[in-house]
């Protein structure tokens, strides 16, 4: 889970996820920011998965899904 903060700039919501440097985005309708948002999302993960490839080299690079306990 992710947290969308968004404000509305004249005919514009623009928003913004806390957790992802660089996921921003705005539309027209909250509706559409939140697909916006997450696209965003996908496209900075993809990017960065796709830099530390290439940082790393041939290194065998392992995932671990993390859950933080609140």
């Amino acid at each position: 889970m992710y947290t969308a903060v968004y404000k509305k700039s004249g005919k514009y919501y623009c928003g913004w996820v806390l957790e992802v440097p660089g996921a921003n985005s705005q539309a027209t309708t909250k509706k559409g920011l939140e697909a916006n948002l997450k696209d965003a999302i996908e496209l900075v993960l993809e990017a960065r998965e796709k830099y530390l490839r290439k940082e790393l080299g041939t290194v065998k690079i392992s995932k671990l899904p993390l859950i933080l306990a609140s």
